[in-house]
């Protein structure tokens, strides 16, 4: 069955940021569609996304498009804020399957890895993340249950801690990062009767990144980003109960923890 149209609803990682090549970002996009013949491919990811950014403005630009196919990573940039609800996300997470899936759509989308063992996030601030990466990780387990979904294991995906999978920024891929993120889900695409090639893991066009660039990137980037976004989550680093919703069964909204 052959591609005809791809499509990439997500964030600043389905964007392709972490890859730059001559004339900007690349990302597993292009390289993903280029193991196509003869695809029509459109990138309406958008950096900063968070789901509801995808259920109310890509995903209708998307579903235009007619798509066979479309990978879908968003949810991190909801762990993030103040505002972090996994019933919200729950509810988007389903409704962005829901309509791709009931619209005949392949979707792959991912389950995601521990950020801080990348970004060597304070103790307790990673614990924080990682509770929330862990409750939205439940989310996903049943949203791809309940709509047939494939999905790539971030936390069990070869090289996935590796520093070379990462860019400067230790957030997003490198091109490695995305060259691996292209290989595993053109794999998940075949599964579900795509006509897709092979994907290169051999690098080629991408920057590469030397010691000076990680550590010029933490003293003019990395600190003050993490004093912003720490900004969101500061009020739970003082508790010892860290609020939690969790999917309940399948079909079923989600239920608070606490």
């Amino acid at each position: 069955m052959l591609v005809r149209v791809l499509v990439l609803l997500g964030d600043s990682t389905a964007v392709g940021i972490g890859d730059l090549v001559p004339g900007g970002w690349r990302g597993f996009g292009p390289i993903l569609s280029s193991a196509f013949e003869d695809n029509g491919y459109r990138n309406y990811a958008v950096s900063g996304a968070r789901l509801a950014d995808v259920r109310r403005t890509q995903l209708p630009q998307a579903l235009r498009d007619r798509p066979s196919a479309a990978v879908v990573i968003a949810g991190v940039n909801d762990t993030l804020r103040s505002d972090f609800s996994v019933r919200q996300m729950h509810e988007d997470l389903d409704h962005i399957c829901r309509e791709l899936t009931d619209a005949g759509v392949s979707v792959v989308t991912v389950r995601f890895h521990d950020q801080g063992r990348v970004f060597k996030l304070p103790g307790r601030l990673r614990r924080v993340l990682k509770d929330r990466i862990d409750s939205y990780n439940r989310v996903i387990d049943v949203v791809v249950a309940r709509h047939g979904v494939r999905c790539v294991d971030l936390h069990t995906l070869p090289g996935a801690y590796d520093l070379e999978t990462w860019a400067v920024d230790r957030l997003h891929p490198s091109e490695r990062g995305h060259r691996l993120l292209a290989h595993a889900f053109a794999a998940e695409l075949r599964v579900l009767g795509h006509a897709v090639g092979e994907v290169s893991l051999e690098c080629s066009g991408g920057r590469e990144l030397t010691v000076w660039h990680h550590v010029a990137w933490l003293v003019v980037k990395g600190i003050p980003w993490l004093w912003r976004r720490g900004a969101d989550l500061v009020p739970l680093l003082w508790s010892d109960a860290i609020p939690a919703e969790v999917p309940g069964p399948a079909g079923h909204a989600p239920a608070v923890r606490s």
